[in-house]
């Protein structure tokens, strides 16, 4: 299959709805807004929440508590058992080896190394956390987690 070969399923492509081009259309006159009003004109629209001048719900609800997504912090995060996938060659691991490699995005993001998979091979890694069983099982094959 190449590009040109696509096709739309039939039905889901749809001609364009024309308003205002006579009765006879099924869309003239009013040209599917109804009678007058605020909505009848162009450029109009209610904001999402208005309720019509009544006290609108958001209004109504008591806002309490604390939310933390504004400060939380956002890790890149790799599995031990992913680091298998690197050369041979590397020992050392930290955020720029990864990146090069491929396995996270961004090396300003902190590090955290999580315990799922197994470790065959002695690594060297620096991260900014680790997970309780990531740790175990790096040091258990020979290598070092390094907290930086």
């Amino acid at each position: 299959m190449k590009l040109h070969d696509l096709k739309n399923t039939p039905g889901a492509v749809h001609r364009r709805k024309r308003v205002g081009c006579g009765e006879g259309s099924g869309h003239g006159k009013t040209s599917g807004r109804g009678g007058k009003g605020q909505t009848a004109r162009s450029g109009s629209g209610i904001r999402p929440g208005f309720e019509g001048g009544q006290m609108p719900l958001y209004r109504k609800l008591p806002h309490r508590g604390f939310n933390n997504k504004n400060f939380k912090t956002v890790f890149s995060i790799i599995n031990v058992g992913d680091l298998d996938c690197l050369e041979d060659s590397v020992v050392e691991v930290n955020s720029e080896v990864l990146v090069q490699a491929g396995l996270i995005r961004y090396a300003e993001l902190p590090l955290k190394i999580l315990g799922v998979g197994e470790v065959t091979r002695i690594f060297k890694i620096t991260a900014s956390k680790f997970s309780g069983s990531a740790q175990e099982k790096i040091e258990k094959a020979g290598g070092q987690a390094i907290v930086a």
